[in-house]
């Protein structure tokens, strides 16, 4: 692909393999050049080979020391501090279309109106990358195949943070741009992945598989590596490194699933790979959309929180896996499984609690079932409970139970949502309501038994739409007063390509949860909005997308949502100076020296489409601005939804706009009547000219003590 900026800084990382001691060893070195002398990549190429064949001695030696893969950095940050490195980020996956009405049937939908995103190119920065050439070499030497959902016009892999995460003979993860556990592919699949019909997981959610965007083309970036302790991370230096390489190439939209736990580094500092590399490309017009982080329930767990990215939760669907559980009373349970097994006949039921005979104590908590006599789990289905919301949990529980020898488990929890394959093992999950139904069943007869039936799936109006119980809340521990995420979006099951490595799954496809699969449904739909508007900023998309979200019926109307609140760096700047980073802190960033207002501009006026105020002692007055995208002499009045405890006025009362007026500006005065500290209350304000409705969330939370303090 020819990138759209053609004179950049190049760095060539040329990979030399020394044989010591008949073991390989990958060393890399980071070769500075100067600018490019030719735009031909071949001549580049060739250019490098001349100068290593000076060094090694022969033309042979040259060619055989550089990889397939050619790294070339081009510099738009001049910021990659080698102490960066050091900083490691989480991964954070056919129903989500048809759920969101996000479909080509209506002629005039933003799928058509865009020919499904044609041209746009979609940049992932992930764990995988595979081109059409790079198909051809790897299949050549590994007899790996390409999976034809993505359609992939650019590969490249950083490889500057992995050296510090590899490091390990037996690790399995691939030193190119292959993809080794699938999340990459998975993320891009949702994203722009092609229509691929008769798509299935384990007999579930059989359908046309696609993604949001699916003639978009991807751009991949790997910065994530598999490490020999079976995690997957993702180094700062590298994230940084593929941020910047994707501005170069051109890039339209950028969906990067990881982040990493509280305690937040600065939004200024590079240990923040994501939020200085998104800072960029939002400044060149690129929107950035990530995964807000999988520590739920718990608040203050949201990571990406920088006001320049969008922020993505993760949401159930409107789809289950009803799997039933009929008891020796003839009373039916339904639990929630991915169980395509044969019938389990009515078997014997236990819960193992309490002591035998021979005073052997039995556990009945699910982390504890190995330590049971495997007598008492032997040919039985197993009843047991946990405090855990987590998958992992289930899959030891059934894995517990196998080595006892046991037919099936049932595991009562907290909801959680997520939900995995036991193996083809019978593991179904219940409520503890449920789970406590089938406890009194066990201990009221003498020999109860129970028959499990596999899962079905069942879509439509039945279900309920949930925000996920492990996808991460606010508010933002680094500025509260910035309402994070901003957008929720399906990442629960999933159904996305994966790589062969994923071995749980099969036929190249795969059910995943987490907001890692929520960022790259926003991610498509950003990128069809781009091809709309291709003029809109990366705020001016931000607004459209959260003004016009719907919470009870889904509906499409981001592409004219009437008026935006829109942003540009010099916004971001004053956020910076409001919260209080140094001069010389933003001067790094922005690598032009800035001096910061006094007095500081308040934090409260940031133009977001929300407004949060986390610490009203009294009262406040705060500052919007809407840009009308909308008719040209569209007239908006505003309906208030005050947070419970909160008067909340708006003036002017009318917006009028016409062919000279784009922009105008309102104030809102938000007044507290709670009389002791709360946590936050919830409204809205709606701008609205009866034919569009542009809503912002309003979240209040009184201080009463800080009044105290200021008073004082």
């Amino acid at each position: 692909m020819e990138p759209k900026m053609t004179r950049a800084l190049i760095l060539v990382a040329i990979c030399l393999m020394l044989t010591l001691n008949n073991a390989a060893e990958t060393k890399v070195h980071i070769v500075y050049l100067g600018e490019k002398q030719h735009d031909d990549p071949d001549s580049v190429t060739e250019s490098h080979h001349q100068m290593l064949w000076s060094i090694l001695g022969s033309k042979e030696a040259a060619h055989d020391s550089m990889t397939p893969w050619l790294l070339s950095f081009r510099s738009q940050t001049n910021q990659f501090p080698s102490e960066s490195t050091l900083r490691f980020y989480e991964l954070q996956t056919t129903r989500t279309w048809d759920y969101l009405q996000h479909t080509s049937k209506h002629p005039k939908n933003i799928l058509n109106q865009t020919n499904m995103g044609d041209q746009l190119i979609i940049g992932v920065v992930d764990s995988v990358t595979l081109n059409w050439f790079g198909f051809i070499l790897l299949k050549q030497e590994y007899g790996q195949s390409l999976n034809h959902s993505v359609t992939m016009v650019l590969d490249q892999y950083q490889n500057v943070g992995k050296e510090v995460q590899l490091g390990h003979a037996e690790n399995p993860e691939y030193i190119s741009p292959r993809d080794f556990d699938g999340h990459g592919t998975h993320v891009a699949a949702t994203a722009a992945g092609s229509f691929v019909p008769d798509t299935n997981y384990l007999g579930l959610g059989r359908g046309t598989a696609r993604g949001g965007a699916p003639r978009a083309r991807i751009a991949m970036y790997k910065a994530c590596w598999h490490l020999v302790t079976g995690a997957t991370t993702c180094s700062a230096a590298d994230l940084v490194k593929a941020i910047d390489e994707a501005i170069h190439d051109g890039v339209d939209v950028l969906s990067i699933s990881n982040g990493f736990s509280v305690p937040l580094f600065p939004e200024v500092d590079t240990q923040d790979g994501v939020a200085v590399g998104a800072f960029h490309a939002v400044a060149k017009g690129i929107p950035v959309v990530c995964a807000g982080g999988n520590a739920g329930p718990s608040s203050q767990t949201i990571s990406n929180t920088a006001p320049w990215i969008i922020t993505v939760a993760a949401t159930t669907q409107d789809r289950s896996f009803p799997t039933f559980i009929t008891l020796g009373n003839n009373v039916t349970v339904v639990g929630q499984a991915l169980y395509q097994g044969p019938d389990i006949d009515f078997t014997e039921l236990v819960y193992p609690e309490g002591s035998g005979a021979s005073n052997e104590t039995f556990y009945g908590v699910c982390e504890d079932l190995a330590k049971n006599p495997a007598h008492i789990i032997e040919e039985k289905i197993v009843l047991c409970f946990t405090k855990s919301t987590s998958y992992s949990t289930m899959i030891q529980a059934a894995s517990d139970v196998v080595k006892l020898d046991g037919y099936g488990v049932i595991v009562a929890r907290n909801p959680g949502h997520q939900l995995s394959p036991c193996f083809g093992f019978p593991c179904l999950a219940v409520d503890y309501e449920l789970g406590t139904d089938i406890l009194f069943y066990i201990r009221s007869n003498r020999s109860p038994v129970a028959k499990i039936q596999p899962t079905r799936t069942l879509v439509g109006l039945p279900v309920a739409t949930k925000v996920a119980t492990f996808s991460s809340r606010g508010p933002s521990s680094i500025s509260p007063a910035i309402l994070k995420p901003d957008i929720a979006a399906p990442g629960v099951n999933i159904l996305a390509a994966t790589s062969p490595n994923d071995t749980f799954y099969d036929k190249g496809f795969a059910m995943k949860s987490g907001t890692s699969m929520s960022a790259p449904v926003v991610a498509g739909i950003v990128a069809l909005l781009k091809s709309v508007h291709p003029h809109w900023s990366p705020a001016a998309i931000r607004s459209a997308i959260v003004t016009t979200a719907w919470r009870t019926d889904p509906s499409e109307k981001a592409a004219n949502p009437g008026l935006v609140y829109d942003m540009g760096v010099k916004d971001y700047i004053l956020y910076l100076c409001s919260v209080g980073y140094t001069d010389s802190s933003i001067t790094g960033l922005l690598s032009k020296k800035t001096v910061c207002a006094n007095p500081k501009p308040s934090v409260l006026d940031l133009n977001l489409p929300s407004i949060t105020i986390p610490n009203l002692a009294k009262e406040v007055t705060i500052t919007r601005t809407v840009t009308n995208v909308g008719p040209v002499g569209s007239v908006y009045k505003p309906v208030i939804e005050a947070p419970m405890g909160v008067n909340v006025t708006v003036t002017p009362s009318t917006l009028v706009f016409n062919a000279y007026t784009r922009k105008l500006s309102f104030k809102v005065r938000v007044l507290t009547n709670h009389i002791v500290n709360t946590g936050y209350y919830f409204g809205s304000l709606t701008w609205t000219d009866s034919v569009h409705n542009v809503v912002i969330p309003v979240s209040v939370r009184t201080q009463i003590m800080q009044r105290y303090y200021d008073e004082n």
